[in-house]
């Protein structure tokens, strides 16, 4: 009767990248983002957003969809923040799939 409340489910997870400066190509740092973390999730949706932070500075948001058994994102961050360009990666929202 409960082995459904059990199952590992998929996860939502939004990744926060700050670039070194406003210079930086932010189209090239997501696409770069996106093969890592396709790499490591696995093909699928992913969203990019940019948002604004301060002095022309913009941050690069992604959210996508991974399945919540490959544990920890601290992997895939680590990958990302050696990207040329890239300050700082960090997890900024973390949701569990309903459906």
């Amino acid at each position: 009767m409960f082995e459904n409340l059990f199952k590992m489910a998929n996860v939502i997870i939004t990744l926060k990248i700050m670039p070194e400066s406003p210079e930086t190509d932010l189209d090239q740092l997501a696409e770069e983002a996106k093969s890592y973390i396709s790499s490591f999730a696995g093909a699928g949706d992913m969203r990019m957003e940019q948002e604004p932070v301060a002095f022309g500075l913009k941050a690069l948001k992604l959210t996508f969809v991974m399945d919540e058994s490959k544990g920890s994102t601290e992997e895939l961050e680590n990958q990302i923040s050696k990207i040329g360009g890239v300050n700082s990666v960090e997890v900024v929202d973390v949701r569990r799939a309903v459906g």
